[in-house]
């Protein structure tokens, strides 16, 4: 009897065994996850991204269709433009009307001016920003939300409003006619912004890297330029860019502030084209076009700069 039952446990501890071991097999398989779906490419996200692309594309050809326009006409005779209009292509390469710009109004001397009374101001206002957005933000100076807000409130007020007594003070200290009047003057008004717009970076600045610098023994002044400076130069690059080419576009207080014609700005001498009974569109497009190009190619030039230093204050 006992024989029997040892021969037979085996083979019942076997199908024990192989009971549990299939039970769990088949339950693996019925629990067993779904294949996962394929994404969805990005060329197939319903027509919600097509007319996103198509208004997209209208945009820019909305704004690209005024250089194209002013090109075109910049190598376009009169003749041409009296028989075709704006919108016909020039019969031929016309560039009487660059010359005639370029002698008229003599174009290296304004572009001199315009070069160096934008550069002046825009790296004047980015400094003058740095200094009292240091001393705002940083400095925590008594009352510098109020500071801060009539920084802001000075960018609203229009040139108009301001032109009389500019010119006024510029007539006392003998700046009239004056390109330096015009750095001063758009230094500060630059400035107001950059003050504001550094003013709210720094106002978030971690206080634990003031306080490790100060522990350390630096400065006031070797904070900013050791700590500060750093941290705001992209910030402050971006500034410059755009100082520079605010500037060099300006045309009310220059065409007021400077008189002679070697000391105006090419604003001002493509101002000059447009006369009271006649105006020569295709040479003041040449003009236009010209104007146009040292602007291009400084922005072509420090794009990068614009681009990093845009990045860099997103994901600071």
């Amino acid at each position: 009897m006992s024989a029997d039952l040892t021969a037979t446990d085996p083979s019942a501890s076997g199908s024990a065994a192989s009971g549990p071991a299939g039970s769990g097999d088949s339950g693996a398989g019925s629990a067993a996850p779904r294949p996962a779906r394929r994404p969805r490419s990005r060329h197939h996200r319903g027509i919600a991204r097509w007319i996103v692309l198509a208004g997209a594309m209208i945009v820019a050809l909305a704004m690209i269709a005024p250089f194209i326009l002013m090109v075109l006409n910049a190598f376009k005779s009169p003749a041409d433009y009296s028989a075709g209009g704006p919108l016909s292509l020039p019969r031929g390469l016309y560039l009487d009307g660059v010359i005639a710009f370029w002698e008229r109004v003599n174009f290296p001397v304004k572009l001199w001016n315009s070069l160096w009374t934008s550069t002046l101001v825009a790296v004047f206002a980015v400094l003058l920003s740095l200094l009292n957005a240091y001393a705002i933000g940083v400095g925590r100076v008594k009352g510098s939300l109020w500071l801060v807000g009539l920084f802001l409130m000075a960018n609203m007020l229009p040139q108009e409003v301001l032109i009389y007594p500019l010119f006024d003070m510029a007539r006392m200290v003998g700046l009239t006619d004056n390109p330096w009047s015009i750095v001063i003057i758009f230094t500060i008004i630059q400035s107001a912004f950059g003050t504001y717009l550094l003013a709210s970076v720094l106002g978030t600045f971690p206080p634990a890297l003031l306080e490790a610098a100060q522990l350390d023994g630096a400065t006031r002044w070797q904070i900013l330029w050791k700590v500060v400076f750093p941290v705001v130069r992209p910030t402050m690059a971006v500034l410059m860019i755009f100082f520079f080419i605010w500037t060099w576009n300006e045309f009310f207080i220059p065409l007021v502030m400077l008189t002679s014609n070697d000391n105006q700005t090419i604003p001002i001498a493509l101002s000059s084209l447009q006369g009271d009974r006649m105006l020569d569109v295709p040479t003041l497009n040449a003009g236009a076009l010209l104007s146009l190009l040292p602007t291009f190619i400084f922005f072509l030039i420090f794009q990068r700069t614009l681009t990093r230093g845009v990045t860099a204050g997103a994901v600071k």
